[in-house]
């Protein structure tokens, strides 16, 4: 008898968390839904050409050397995801002062920011996020996913946003 009633107990318990879990998702989708509803009201969607190209080509370095910072990236792994740039230019874009930003190199800026954006909703903690780059991963052939990175070509910065896109949706 007493192992019977425990055992509804913890049958409730377990409906419980799962109605519990059930209600805290819907909650997300919701408020995401409205934030995204907020954003398509608030701002104009324009195409990247309508924009002034010397602010997007600085804000863009910005952002590439900020993500560089948080992953860790030395020199060397910097020039080779941004495609190869000569030494001189990448110190010129380090320093902000960017003349010219070749297309492959923002479309590699734009596809490395969306890598970071899923790796820090899929790992919350910023420290694991980050780390998630360089552990080796069975789904890569026991390469971390920057390895993969480090192949060079804008492929396999892809192969790495669709994994993790995946697992965000």
């Amino acid at each position: 008898m007493l192992a019977e009633r425990m055992s509804i107990s913890v049958a409730r318990c377990y409906l419980g968390l799962s109605v519990l879990s059930y209600v805290v998702q819907r909650i997300k989708i919701r408020h995401m839904a409205n934030i995204i509803k907020k954003l398509q009201n608030g701002f104009e969607l324009r195409p990247l050409d309508s924009f002034d190209q010397s602010e997007v080509r600085r804000v863009a370095t910005r952002v590439f050397f900020n993500i560089a910072g948080e992953w860790g990236l030395s020199r060397s792994e910097s020039l080779t995801l941004l495609g190869g740039p000569s030494e001189r230019t990448f110190y010129r874009w380090r320093d902000g002062n960017v003349s010219a930003l070749p297309r492959d190199t923002l479309e590699r800026i734009s596809v490395m920011l969306g890598i970071y954006k899923a790796t820090h909703i899929l790992l919350p903690v910023a420290e694991r996020a980050n780390e998630w780059l360089r552990r080796t991963n069975t789904d890569f052939g026991d390469k971390s996913a920057l390895n993969v990175m480090l192949n060079g070509r804008v492929d396999d910065l892809y192969q790495i946003r669709r994994y993790l896109d995946g697992w965000c949706s």
